[in-house]
């Protein structure tokens, strides 16, 4: 009976091993029933955040009245970007969402680790870091990153694969270490296709890495893109267009829906209003569209 009882644990503690060897990011995982809860992204809200004439308590205030479940406030829409505000309006922010009944879902910042100067480099891992220390502080439990807008025509790209993967990886390492994950936009940058920012995730291998899933940045199949990389993602832009065979078009949310129905994916799914027109109007007109969808 012992032996059979010290084989038994033996056998849960190698099965406890090797499930914990390896990363739930793009592996098949339990479906549990279906938990989308919106956001807002607040760029949908640019021109009158960087002209002044709306902050980020009107922001908020706005969400609220709006019903979003949460916000994804970018970080260059805080007072002194790049640098991090005071820890007085960190959390007075988290005190109005918290108020308000919001989350915080995400935050993001401008880097580029395309770069070829490892200077330039160093100093957007710095960047991420100091916002993942803001993160951390708002509760925001992702960062979202780049890979970058640098020219490396005249560079191998399994060379910019490399650095840009060190540098993500720093930044992964210093993320799990403060509770923060980073998540990768695929933004019609230096990553195009869901081929290439899957390539870039395993690279980095971590169950802190994941994506933000743009669907309005894939430009040839933006369906099947966005299916192929669902596994991968943390985060969403849901877009009011994205493109077929180099076409944009309205973005058929009954589909999209569908897709991410069919999926393991649970959490945020922020949207984002682009182009002409009063966000006030087009923010819930695209959120209804959602909702019904949802339902």
């Amino acid at each position: 009976m012992i032996r059979t009882h010290k084989f038994q644990i033996g056998v849960i503690v190698i099965l406890f091993l090797l499930a914990a060897s390896f990363p739930l990011t793009g592996m098949s995982q339990q479906k549990l029933p279906q938990k989308l809860k919106t956001s807002l992204n607040a760029y949908s809200f640019n021109d009158p955040l960087i002209k002044g004439e709306m902050n980020l308590d009107n922001l908020l205030e706005y969400c609220a009245a709006n019903q979003f479940d949460a916000v994804d406030i970018t970080a260059y829409y805080f007072p002194g970007y790049p640098e991090v505000p005071s820890d007085e309006y960190l959390y007075h922010i988290k005190q109005k969402a918290f108020l308000l009944g919001l989350e915080i879902s995400g935050t993001g910042v401008r880097n580029d680790f395309t770069d070829p100067d490892p200077v330039r480099r160093k100093a957007s891992v710095a960047l991420v870091k100091n916002w993942i220390l803001a993160a951390e502080k708002l509760g925001v439990p992702v960062i979202r990153v780049f890979s970058g807008t640098a020219d490396v025509k005249h560079i191998p790209r399994e060379k910019v694969v490399d650095y840009l993967v060190e540098s993500l990886k720093e930044c992964v390492e210093f993320g799990k270490a403060h509770g923060v994950i980073v998540g990768i936009q695929n933004h019609h940058d230096f990553l195009k296709t869901a081929d290439q920012t899957i390539e870039i995730i395993q690279r980095v291998n971590s169950n802190w890495f994941g994506l933000i899933l743009d669907i309005g940045s894939y430009r040839n199949d933006a369906y099947q893109e966005i299916e192929k990389s669902i596994p991968y993602a943390v985060s969403w832009q849901l877009k009011e267009n994205l493109y077929m065979n180099g076409i944009e078009q309205k973005t058929d949310v009954t589909k999209l829906m569908a897709i991410i129905q069919k999926s393991s994916y649970r959490g945020y799914i922020p949207l984002e209003t682009l182009g002409k027109g009063d966000p006030k109007v087009k923010v819930p007109l695209f959120l209804n569209e959602i909702r019904r969808a949802i339902k």
